[in-house]
């Protein structure tokens, strides 16, 4: 399916407002059973994008990994933060996303004025200068590459779990729901990397002892923890 590249239309008006320096952020494994949260953080500058830069959720898995020893040459500067299963369960996704965005800001070489983020709702929140785009993993040049480099790793650290827990899957679906997901928690249960306290469990009688009520903790001693 065609689609129009990504430009750098949001990260222009963000300069003419002020902000010298934009990072764009996406997360990705909002919607899995296992596994982290991540969110990647890039800065592109103005430069024209490498070709075929866009949403990595249009691009095949062959076309994203090709992609990012590009994009790493590329970028400004990148990182990835991550939440991990447990913090997940205990923090909320809305929390959870928070805290890999921070660690992912945080880890950068370089401190933005302003931050695109992905989608309808301000996870993020202050003391950043955020900016929401929809679609902006597709729009934004600076978003685009952050969800390029983002899906590429945590596809990667599934793949690596799921080397102990092969009856998973998780090269196939980085832990997001499938019918083998799905047929392997109900014969073997949950594993140590999946979220206990997900909608999931409930569908899942025999092992509904392991599911974790969520007890918040706090958030501002999460925060300050690196990744």
């Amino acid at each position: 399916m065609p689609y129009d590249p990504p430009t750098h239309s949001v990260e222009r008006s963000l300069r003419r407002a002020g902000a010298r320096l934009v990072v764009g952020l996406d997360e990705v494994g909002r919607g899995a059973w296992a596994g982290p949260v991540m969110v990647g953080a890039a800065v592109t500058g103005l430069r024209r994008p490498p070709e075929g830069l866009t949403d990595s959720k249009l691009l095949t898995e062959r076309r994203r990994e090709a992609l990012v020893p590009i994009l790493e040459d590329w970028v400004t500067a990148y990182a990835i933060g991550a939440a991990s299963p447990r913090e997940c369960d205990d923090l909320g996704m809305t929390a959870a996303l928070r805290l890999a965005a921070v660690r992912a800001l945080e880890a950068l070489p370089v401190h933005p004025d302003a931050v695109i983020l992905d989608g309808k709702h301000d996870y993020l929140g202050g003391p950043w200068r955020v900016r929401t785009v929809i679609k902006g993993d597709q729009s934004c040049v600076c978003v685009s590459a952050a969800s390029v480099l983002a899906k590429v790793r945590r596809d990667a650290l599934m793949a690596e779990l799921g080397v102990d827990h092969p009856a998973f899957a998780f090269e196939e679906n980085a832990g997001y729901p499938s019918p083998t997901h799905r047929a392997a928690l109900e014969e073997l249960g949950p594993t140590e990397h999946h979220r206990l306290s997900w909608a999931y469990m409930d569908a899942l009688p025999r092992w509904s002892h392991l599911k974790r009520q969520r007890t918040p903790v706090d958030t501002g001693e999460q925060l300050s923890l690196g990744f």
